[in-house]
């Protein structure tokens, strides 16, 4: 009997602006719903990005080559309003024309508890089924804030990672808008091995536990980001008293999506966690 793979709630299309594509298209929306049927997957969440950052500065190759064309002479990253319209209406296209699979409006928003009130009108409407929060920026140079990428080529790795870490409670205490705080480990991911070595979480483990700790306690799920399986992230967040889990490829094409979700869902089933009725529910310990 093969197991029913659970949703795949963090997905992004034409519609996020990292994604490169022309949003006047069908694009790689229409591309991951085939592929999503191909391989069987029962639901999916298109999670396109809701930023507002207008003081984000980068260097050069930080931000990758399609991208590029959103900074401006200061370094600045200038990114186009999220076509809300334009996306429901693809999404209404998509639920039409792929009956057999379950897809649900979302958005993952960056550094929600510095951008709550940019937020507030889209995210009361009704329109939206999944919020995701995520923290790419950090404090940079004074006024301007920048990802982990640009960070560790000016300050020691050690300090990045535990201003990242350290930031965690205090965007889970500044907003109520998201249900899932996304990718814990999203500062690894350009984590400098090249000067600083190969990542020991066991390092920065109080750092992770806290930020754990504190989401369990505003009751919201974490999100077993399947770009790298860490098996100590789960193991943690039950220790923590998480209860809840979503999954999410971080897919921005269909090549990715419910990537490496086999094994994700037996790692989960290990630590406790047992999926809930539709496959968009959280699991739950």
């Amino acid at each position: 009997m093969t197991a029913t793979l659970p949703a795949d709630a963090h997905v992004h299309s034409e519609w996020s602006w990292d994604c490169g594509s022309d949003p006047a298209s069908h694009g790689s929306m229409v591309r991951t719903c085939e592929r999503a049927l191909r391989i069987g997957l029962p639901a999916i969440v298109f999670t396109e990005h809701l930023d507002f950052e207008h003081d984000w500065r980068v260097e050069d190759g930080d931000i990758g080559e399609h991208a590029q064309r959103y900074v401006d002479e200061s370094g600045h990253v200038r990114l186009p309003e999220f076509d809300v319209e334009g996306y429901l209406t693809a999404i209404e296209r998509c639920r039409h024309d792929f009956p057999d699979l379950r897809i649900l409006t979302g958005v993952e928003f960056g550094q929600p508890h510095l951008r709550d009130a940019h937020a507030a009108a889209l995210l009361s409407s009704g329109v939206i089924d999944r919020v995701n929060g995520s923290l790419h920026m950090l404090p940079f140079d004074g006024a301007d804030r920048t990802e982990p990428t640009t960070l560790y080529r000016h300050m020691p790795a050690d300090d990045v990672m535990w201003s990242y870490l350290e930031e965690i409670p205090r965007m889970v205490a500044g907003s109520d808008s998201f249900a899932v705080f996304t990718h814990i480990d999203y500062a690894v991911r350009s984590w400098p091995v090249a000067t600083a070595g190969p990542f020991d979480p066991r390092r920065f483990e109080d750092g992770f536990r806290a930020g754990m700790r504190a989401i369990a306690a505003s009751e919201r799920g974490l999100e077993m980001n399947t770009r790298r399986l860490w098996p100590w992230i789960p193991q943690w967040w039950a220790e923590e008293g998480g209860r809840a889990v979503t999954f999410g490829s971080d897919a921005h094409g269909p090549d990715m999506l419910a990537a490496h979700f086999p094994e994700a869902t037996a790692m989960l089933e290990h630590f406790g966690f047992r999926p809930g009725a539709r496959a968009e529910d959280f699991w739950i310990r």
